[in-house]
């Protein structure tokens, strides 16, 4: 989270940073801040954010640290592996949802409050995990898994506006919130959806109940943040919009 401060009232900023540009949300009219993500693959380095605000313009570095993520192997029925044939049109017509979904953010910030975890229970999968399955590797996780019981409440994590209730093949009951400004969040393998498309939520209402739907072999919640397309650490989400953070 960036904050921008402007000697000047300004009516708009606008902020660039890894070839893309970052919607900022204003406090004040001199005070603005932007969330910039950094998704998981991003290579280690420096990168330019450039901010223009009333004629005025500065450049700044973002420097991204290397992390080792963790990988897993793991042996599993191939059927878990590969998909059936006759499920492959499903398969493709849900990731250009997923797709369309991600590229149609409310252009104004839908929550006021800071997130809140979805689950009590601790996160047991990390963010960035590589997996690797009978000896083929998969993409790296791009969320956090919570080993919470099957029937556990989910809660939003904040306020927004449902875009998604509904099954998935890959994370069966599934809720997709957008919280304006390019950030959602996915809540997946719902046994029960309690919202529908449509909806607004606040932070820590229903929308579900922990299950085992889709391609998963146990009861959890799989919480996973899109930050205008950047695959980004939920939990990290939590540390910058959380309650310490938010005025």
């Amino acid at each position: 989270m960036l904050t921008i401060r402007t000697t000047e009232a300004v009516e708009a900023v606008e902020v660039r940073a890894f070839d893309r540009q970052w919607p900022p949300f204003a406090d004040d009219a001199r005070t603005w801040r932007v969330l910039v993500g950094v998704d998981l693959e991003v290579a280690p380095g420096s990168y330019p954010v450039s901010i223009a605000a009333g004629g005025a313009r500065s450049t700044y570095p973002l420097v991204v640290k290397s992390h080792r993520f963790p990988t897993r192997n793991l042996t599993v029925d191939p059927a878990f592996v590969t998909p059936p044939p006759d499920m492959l049109p499903r398969i493709e017509n849900e990731a250009r949802e997923l797709n369309r979904i991600w590229g149609e953010s409310a252009r104004a910030r839908l929550w006021d409050g800071p997130f809140v975890r979805p689950v009590p229970d601790p996160a047991n999968s990390g963010f960035g995990t590589r997996s690797v399955f009978n000896g083929q590797p998969r993409s790296p996780h791009a969320g956090a898994d919570f080993l919470s019981a099957a029937g556990t409440p989910v809660k939003a994590p904040g306020g927004g506006r449902v875009v998604l209730a509904g099954s998935l093949y890959y994370t069966g009951g599934t809720v997709i919130i957008d919280h304006g400004l390019g950030l959602f969040s996915m809540l997946a393998h719902l046994s029960a959806v309690d919202v529908k498309a449509g909806d607004t939520v606040q932070a820590g209402d229903i929308v579900g109940n922990v299950g085992a739907t889709g391609r998963v072999t146990g009861p959890h919640l799989h919480w996973a943040v899109r930050a205008n397309g950047a695959r980004v650490d939920p939990l990290s989400l939590l540390f910058v919009v959380g309650e310490h953070r938010v005025h």
